[in-house]
């Protein structure tokens, strides 16, 4: 792997914005020689009444901000916010159980889909587990992996996001380099091409 051509994309599955920035962020193999590394990041949120009146309205409106960038980009697709602060280890464990099985952006893709429809518990350890196996990965293979090197492997991406100073999602890495937010893909484009990685084909 080249290091030089790595952008690392930050992202936690409680994220409405990480949510849209997933697909155009793994989209970008198909416009530049890149290679996307994928960084689990558990973000820390405060709770209701834990937040001042302006978080409040800010948390409003960014599910409200988000839920139009999803109708104009997925063709209406529901995004719907949480009905609670969910610590999601065991899914961010899941995703880099199922990377290492050839199915990381199936599993995200279905994840972040099923998560903002309230259809899935990403802190419910035995629901990622029976997703697991409906993906045809071993689901005892998950539960053996996040409960050992799982917890350490989230660990270790969670101390490189403290040596890139990451303090929340999405947010992609390129050369030492933050992009924070799905609307800031088109800077981050712009720079791979100033550094010469776009495919001939743009």
């Amino acid at each position: 792997m080249d290091k030089s051509n790595i952008v690392k994309m930050y992202s936690d599955f409680k994220s409405p914005y990480a949510y849209l920035a997933f697909k155009p962020g793994m989209g970008l193999i198909d416009k530049f020689n890149v290679t996307i590394k994928w960084r689990p990041f558990q973000l820390r949120l405060k709770g209701k009444g834990q937040r001042s009146i302006y978080s409040e309205w800010k948390v409003k409106y960014s599910y409200m901000d988000a839920r139009r960038h999803a109708n104009r980009l997925y063709d209406g697709q529901m995004l719907r916010g949480p009905l609670k602060i969910f610590d999601t280890t065991p899914t961010l464990i899941g995703s880099l159980f199922a990377e290492k099985h050839g199915e990381l952006i199936t599993y995200c893709e279905t994840v972040f889909e099923k998560f903002f429809a309230r259809e899935f518990a990403a802190d419910d350890a035995e629901e990622v587990a029976q997703f697991i196996e409906t993906m045809g990965l071993n689901k005892y293979d998950y539960l053996n992996y996040l409960y050992g090197k799982g917890a350490d492997d989230l660990e270790a991406s969670l101390n490189e996001a403290a040596e890139d100073h990451i303090f929340g999602v999405p947010i992609f890495v390129f050369k030492g380099e933050q992009f924070w937010g799905a609307d800031r893909l088109w800077l981050l484009e712009e720079t791979l091409k100033e550094a010469g990685l776009a495919r001939n084909n743009i």
